[in-house]
């Protein structure tokens, strides 16, 4: 080929490539222009997308999560009653939400125990007559089955509560709904505390609930017998109902009659002491024996029990290897080996007892369930003591509960709910120092749900009659300042403490026609005037009846 055909040939390959790279550059540039718009596009939405939420977020600041003093309140009645954490606790936890709800500061301890303590105020007018209660011309089932039970606090002070549950609390539940009375479920119709009470003094103070609550289809009670004295009164005075004995109660006792006097008995809870003594210090801690308390001992021996149960099969028979951790738990057993009599027997008897408590708990006691307890029974043998004493009462209660026309949906036969009313009370806000009004004051909010009436209620209450409510008992931690500070001045105590009596009770009628009580009340509103069940008419000030706040001498 010759040298100019070659130069032409080179020349047509360069311009192809040159039209080629033109065409690729003229596509970069255009695409480049593209993505330069786009993203500019993009840019200006992203800022347009930042003001808006910024101009959100400014809005979302300014306005506050709640509306009304009302809301606020009701959250902080929330938090206390069943949250259940206490008056420092619920001021730190707004404190904490206090920018997302819109609070300028959050409340003080002291502003959350008056909320609470007019909340008592509040749920005691609110049980004026609208309770339901028995009447002559009513079924046996409607109404109210009073719960009693006495505690007792620092300085010797006993409080006195009436709870009430309704007779028909299982009617209407299918199987696999039932479920045990909790605090929800229940009413606080009175409270007192004084420095004893005995039979007439407790039918007395059941009178007044009864002017305002209406007279119980049935009381439900332990054994103690100040609390059956008083309810034997109440029937000699026209205001006879039938009397029912709390469950756990009936099945501790049986275990106490026949085992408090076992010959290994003493043996058993010294030898459980020991155990606990030598196991916290070393690396069997997580073995040590679960804590029971001395008083009412029987109705959670059980745990104790079934506790050193377990641990002796983790002692298998045959020697131990020298230096093993068996070696060292059996040194540390203590005469525990020497109860298996003790523990077997009790473990035979107990379980089944134990087992029919809980079908009594969760479905009441009717006929259903008294064949359930009577198949669990049929363990024991025939002529057992406890296995008879059981049977004696479920078939006296089961003819209450025939009475009350309870028999096919159920009986309220427990009063748990009553103790751990009282187990609430002395731990939540309580302080260090527990002082016995202040704890039964506060009784009637730990019942029932918090609602917002609740809350506009708390907010309609004064100051004044706050302290009307305290006024006159003495607090343990002033007189602890008092008299720490001051020696010499021991004997100002007997003159401080004299006997008062605190009085919570549920819409008593003239009250004010009593002298002996200095009374506090306060009217209801027109608008929100209680209505009696059954009748168009509606109950003010006027009609005489308002709830009783008293301080007796």
């Amino acid at each position: 080929m010759s040298r100019y055909s070659k130069l032409l040939k080179s020349r047509d390959k360069w311009k192809e490539k040159a039209a080629r790279r033109a065409a690729e550059n003229r596509y970069l540039r255009s695409e480049l222009t593209r993505v330069k718009r786009e993203r500019d596009k993009f840019k200006d939405e992203g800022k347009e997308a930042q003001k808006r939420r910024s101009e959100d977020k400014d809005d979302e600041e300014t306005m506050p999560a709640i509306s009304s003093k009302e809301d606020f309140v009701f959250i902080a009645l929330q938090l206390f009653c069943m949250a259940r954490i206490g008056f420092r606790a619920v001021s730190r936890v707004l404190g904490v939400l206090r920018r997302h709800l819109g609070l300028a500061k959050a409340p003080c301890p002291q502003t959350v125990i008056n909320w609470v303590e007019r909340l008592s105020i509040a749920r005691m007018q609110s049980r004026c007559l609208p309770i339901p209660a028995a009447s002559p011309g009513a079924p046996p089932c409607r109404g109210l089955i009073w719960i009693l039970d006495m505690t007792i606090t620092l300085g010797g002070l006993k409080i006195l509560c009436v709870l009430g549950i309704e007779a028909d609390y299982y009617a209407g539940r299918t199987k696999g709904e039932e479920k045990a009375p909790s605090l929800g479920d229940v009413r606080c119709l009175g409270v007192s505390v004084a420095a004893s009470w005995n039979g007439e003094e407790i039918a007395q103070f059941l009178l007044k609930v009864i002017d305002g609550a209406g007279r119980p289809v049935a009381f439900l009670k332990d054994g103690g017998t100040d609390l059956a004295k008083a309810v034997k009164i109440l029937g000699e005075q026209g205001h006879a109902a039938s009397s029912i004995d709390d469950v756990s109660h009936v099945v501790a006792n049986p275990l106490k009659n026949y085992y408090g006097s076992h010959p290994l008995f003493q043996t058993f809870i010294s030898a459980c002491g020991q155990v606990s003594r030598k196991f916290k210090l070393s690396i069997l801690a997580c073995l040590a024996p679960p804590k029971v308390s001395t008083k009412s001992r029987f109705m959670n021996l059980h745990r104790l029990v079934v506790w050193a149960d377990r641990l002796l099969k983790h002692s298998p028979a045959g020697r131990a290897a020298k230096g093993s951790l068996l070696e060292k738990l059996r040194g540390s057993l203590d005469r525990i080996p020497q109860c298996k009599s003790f523990i077997g027997g009790f473990l035979r008897d107990a379980v089944p007892l134990l087992e029919c408590r809980k079908i009594l708990k969760i479905k009441g006691l009717s006929e259903e369930s008294a064949g359930q307890c009577r198949s669990l029974l049929e363990s024991l043998p025939p002529y057992s003591p406890v296995r008879l004493g059981f049977l004696e009462w479920l078939e006296s209660q089961l003819q209450i509960a025939r009475e009350l026309e309870l028999a096919e949906t159920g009986l309220p036969a427990s009063s748990d709910s009553i103790e751990s009313l009282f187990g609430v009370a002395k731990t939540l806000g309580a302080g260090e120092v527990k002082n016995a009004h202040r704890i039964a004051a506060r009784l009637p909010i730990l019942c029932g749900e918090v609602t917002r009436e609740d809350a506009r209620r708390v907010l309609k209450a004064s100051v004044a009659q706050q302290k009307e409510l305290m006024k006159g008992f003495p607090s343990l931690v002033a007189q602890r300042r008092q008299i720490l500070s001051r020696p010499g001045h021991l004997e100002d105590l007997a003159s401080s403490s004299i006997p008062r009596r605190f009085e919570l009770i549920a819409g008593v009628q003239n009250c004010s026609k009593n002298s002996e009580f200095n009374r506090m009340s306060m009217p209801y509103a027109n608008d929100s005037d209680p209505v009696i069940r059954g009748s168009d008419k509606t109950l003010s000030s006027s009609d005489g009846c308002v709830p009783c706040f008293a301080a007796a001498g």
